[in-house]
C-alpha cells in the first residue's frame, strides 16, 4: 500500500494505492468510491483485498475538502442527530456530485499515467454514497470507464437533476447494482426506474437485491452481514473479471 496525494481542481486529495504483492507487468485499474462514513480501516481493507485479485486499486478520500478528520464510527454516525448534522454540513455539503466528478477526472488521469496500469479503461465500484458516484462516473466519463458497480448505492434514480439514471444514455460501461432488501435510499420504485433507464439505453447491466440491510458490506457497520458481504465479493470479482476478460 502507498499513501499518495492527487492534485485536483480544489486542492490535494489524500489517496491510497494498492497493488498485489509480487505481481508483474500491467494490471487493470479499479477506482473505489468510499461510502458516506469516510475513510477508515474497514474501507482500506476492502480496497487492499480487491487488489489481491489482480488489480491496481485507487481509494481516494472524497471528503478531503473538509480537512483532516478522525475515522468516524459507523455504528453511531447515522443514529446520532448531532453527528448526522455534522456529516451533512461539513462533509456532504462539499462532496457534491459535481465536485466528486471533477475529482474523478484527476483520479482517472492518475491511473492512466501509471506504467503498471493496463490501458483501455478502468472499472469503478462504490458503496452507499459511493455507489451513486460510481454510476455517475460511468455516465460522466464513458470513454474511460468500462465497468461500474454499486453496492447498497443510494439515490440512484430520483427526480433530482443529478440522478445517475439520467446518465444512462451516455454509459458505455457494464453496470452491476446490488441493492438491499431494506433500504429507504433505494426502494423498489427507484430500482424499477433505474432498470427501465438502463434497459432503454441498452446498457449491459444486472440489478440484484440482497437479503440484507443498507450498509451490509463493511465489517464496522451496524448492518454488516457476513454472508451478504461475501456474496458481494463473489459478484464483484466475477463482474470485474468479465469486464476485463480475465479469469477470476
Amino acid at each position: 500500500m502507498a499513501i499518495i496525494e492527487i492534485p485536483t481542481r480544489d486542492g490535494i486529495c489524500p489517496s491510497y494505492v494498492f497493488r498485489p504483492e509480487g505481481a508483474k507487468g500491467q494490471l487493470p485499474g479499479v477506482l473505489v468510491f468510499m461510502d458516506g462514513v469516510g475513510i477508515r480501516p474497514a474501507v482500506v481493507e476492502l480496497a487492499e483485498r480487491l487488489s489481491t485479485h489482480g488489480y491496481v486499486v485507487l481509494l481516494p478520500d472524497l471528503f478531503y475538502r473538509s480537512g483532516a478528520y478522525q475515522p468516524m464510527d459507523a455504528h453511531t454516525l447515522f443514529s446520532d442527530p448531532g453527528k448526522l448534522k455534522m456529516l451533512r454540513e461539513k462533509f456532504f455539503s462539499l462532496a457534491t456530485p459535481a465536485n466528486v466528478m471533477s475529482d474523478t477526472r484527476a483520479f482517472l488521469d492518475f491511473l492512466a499515467a501509471r506504467a503498471d496500469v493496463q490501458p483501455g479503461g478502468i472499472a469503478t465500484t462504490g458503496y452507499c454514497f459511493g455507489g451513486f458516484m460510481s454510476l455517475t462516473a460511468a455516465g460522466t466519463y464513458p470513454e474511460s470507464i468500462v465497468a461500474a458497480a454499486s453496492y447498497h448505492g443510494s439515490r440512484l434514480a430520483t427526480d433530482q437533476p443529478e440522478s445517475p439514471h439520467l446518465l444512462a444514455p451516455r454509459m458505455r460501461a457494464k453496470v452491476y447494482v446490488g441493492g438491499a432488501i431494506e433500504d429507504a435510499t433505494f426502494p423498489d420504485d427507484m430500482r424499477e426506474r433505474l432498470e427501465i433507464a438502463l434497459s432503454d439505453a441498452k446498457v449491459e447491466h444486472r440489478i440484484e437485491t440482497y437479503q440484507a440491510r443498507h450498509g451490509w458490506v463493511f465489517r464496522d457497520t451496524p448492518t454488516y452481514d457476513p454472508a451478504a458481504s461475501e456474496r458481494h465479493w463473489e459478484t464483484l470479482v466475477a463482474f470485474l473479471a468479465d469486464a476485463f476478460q480475465k479469469g477470476a
